[in-house]
């Protein structure tokens, strides 16, 4: 029988991704990671430490069915762990939730509890967490920031007191030595050679692993027997996707949905100067970093990569995304990039934009997830607007000149999205 565990918390900073990580490693071979949410990063990290690539579940682009769907279809190991996303119910509004996601696929939840200058409270958090709404899958807790054995004691007696219906599987000790002041999650480096499995045994010292997989159970899943999306149209044509140290932020069903579409995908690396191959009908260029210092010191030598890609543009279809849009641009700051798009933009201090919006082109509705610091400074005429979930303000979010389209938007491409 195949398990599934959605691994979440009361908010961001309490453990998930240090949990998720020990339990991917411990489960290597046989996990397949999940995110939940539109996040790049955790993803990466799973990828890297799991060995297989993480798949993203969002219940604000998907509907249940469409949600699913795509669990079913990447659900393809005998154990699946989905980190959360910031708090169980962050998200809830907008059907976006670790809940929304564990309620819609009916897997276990575990949540990791911050325990550190604290005992009966702890309680009260959690019964305040499981009474919230009575339909979520909350099974399992483990104590995060333990200062020993007595005081896990203590706080289990008090969980299983107020919460007896929960599963308490252990405790992770407070000020671990395997964590460098750089924490996990933050820095791929953390997950090389012998550094994972140090971190793992510590981790996963004090936890019931047998605890946890009572929980862990797929028995009861939904399924969906039809195709929740538009049927794919095979194009004989041949597709780009750029996917690099500096685009990296790829769904992972994207990556796939891309083989479904097109008749051959080839994927190429800008920081190695590659070229685009002149057979190429469609250039895709993701999300990531640009225009730090260090990510342009990669491009900006790439001579080969920017030129065959400006002669591409001048005839074909070009789409990018969030940094993919600044390469497409005269410039970030004093960073001088492709200039394939009259636009110039601009860091600044703060965040310019955060969360789901949607945009309209051609008088369809397209959603997708935005974080960004940059701005667009100039432009003859930005054509594309971004509108916030929850707000009714519109704000300029891309540029469309020809076959180039460029855009702050992440959508998931299976689901409508800009490519199709």
């Amino acid at each position: 029988m195949k398990k599934a565990l959605v691994i979440s918390a009361i908010a961001s900073n309490q453990g998930k991704t240090l949990l998720t990580m020990a339990l991917l490693h411990h489960y290597k071979e046989r996990v397949r990671p999940f995110k939940c949410g539109p996040d790049f990063i955790d993803p990466q990290f799973h990828e890297k430490t799991a060995g297989i690539p993480s798949v993203n579940l969002d219940g604000y682009m998907m509907n249940q069915e469409q949600l699913t769907w795509i669990f079913n279809m990447y659900m393809d190991k005998e154990v699946a762990i989905l980190e959360g996303v910031m708090g169980y119910y962050d998200g809830m509004d907008k059907g976006a939730s670790a809940y929304d996601v564990a309620r819609t696929l009916d897997v276990a939840s575990l949540l990791i509890l911050d325990a550190g200058g604290s005992y009966i409270t702890i309680a009260a958090v959690l019964k305040g967490m499981k009474e919230f709404r009575s339909d979520n899958t909350i099974k399992a807790v483990v104590l995060n920031k333990v200062s020993s054995q007595m005081h896990y004691d203590l706080v289990k007696k008090h969980l299983q007191a107020e919460c007896p219906e929960i599963k308490v599987c252990g405790w992770i000790q407070k000020g671990l030595k395997a964590l460098s002041s750089t924490h996990l999650g933050l820095d791929l480096k953390e997950l090389e050679g012998e550094r994972i499995e140090e971190v793992t045994k510590d981790v996963l010292e004090h936890i019931n692993l047998e605890l946890i997989e009572s929980v862990m159970s797929l028995s009861n899943t939904k399924k969906t027997n039809t195709y929740p999306f538009e049927t794919i149209e095979k194009k004989d044509e041949v597709c780009i996707l750029v996917k690099d140290k500096n685009f990296s932020f790829v769904y992972h069903d994207n990556l796939e949905y891309l083989r479904e579409l097109y008749t051959e995908v080839i994927l190429i690396d800008s920081t190695k100067d590659e070229s685009i191959p002149i057979n190429a009908d469609i250039v895709i260029i993701p999300g990531g970093y640009v225009e730090t210092q260090d990510a342009y010191e990669r491009v900006k030598n790439s001579s080969s990569f920017r030129d065959s890609l400006i002669n591409h543009a001048k005839e074909k279809e070009v789409y990018a995304e969030c940094a993919g849009l600044i390469y497409l641009g005269e410039s970030c700051d004093e960073k001088k990039m492709s200039g394939i798009l009259p636009i110039s933009f601009e860091l600044t201090t703060k965040r310019e934009r955060l969360g789901y919006y949607k945009c309209e082109i051609d008088g369809e509705i397209k959603k997708g997830h935005a974080f960004h610091y940059s701005r667009i400074k100039e432009a003859p005429k930005t054509e594309i607007k971004l509108y916030k979930v929850s707000k009714k303000m519109a704000k300029d979010g891309g540029y469309k000149q020809d076959k180039v389209f460029g855009t702050y938007l992440h959508s998931m491409w299976r689901l409508g999205g800009f490519i199709n």
